[in-house]
């Protein structure tokens, strides 16, 4: 069966530390990072049509045929990127949304934790977007008090069970 993990959320969410340990969990994984394709790999803005979209739909389908599990993690506006995301639909046998809904104030606050970062507290709080849900009835909803533990707990089940 074919599985993937679709990890969205705000800057300084959560999503890479959550998407990276999910991968040392999956034996067969693929971990694509909307951050990697589009920052550095193409330099492109965040807008409709950016090539990263098509690049990561080429990623996504090598995941499917390749590995058990394709992570795709990444902010992954649902007005940017919402046709890409519903094509996965029809394509995998599993799909597994999360959504990191915080609040902009502990957004900021754990972006004061990373070491390294090539943008400011202004930039994180102008690309901050309250509730961008997928509105997908399977849709998992992390909010601020859930623990890396438990967010690797559910989605594990998940993929176990399903």
């Amino acid at each position: 069966m074919t599985k993937i993990i679709i990890i969205r959320g705000n800057s300084g969410s959560g999503k890479t530390t959550l998407a990276q340990a999910l991968q040392d969990q999956c034996d067969s994984s693929f971990l694509i990072s909307q951050d990697v394709v589009r920052r550095q790999m193409l330099q492109v803005d965040d807008h409709a049509g950016n090539l990263a979209i098509n690049l990561m739909a080429e990623l996504i389908e090598f995941g499917r045929l390749h590995v058990d599990v394709v992570i795709l993690e990444g902010i992954l506006r649902q007005d940017v990127y919402r046709e890409l995301l519903q094509s996965v639909l029809t394509k995998f046998d599993i799909v597994i949304p999360v959504y990191y809904d915080l609040p902009l104030t502990e957004t900021i606050s754990r972006h004061r934790t990373k070491r390294f970062v090539s943008f400011t507290e202004s930039d994180v709080a102008k690309w901050y977007r309250k509730n961008d849900y997928l509105g997908w009835p399977d849709e998992i909803i992390f909010n601020q008090t859930i623990t890396l533990k438990q967010a690797m707990a559910a989605i594990m089940q998940r993929i176990n069970h399903q």
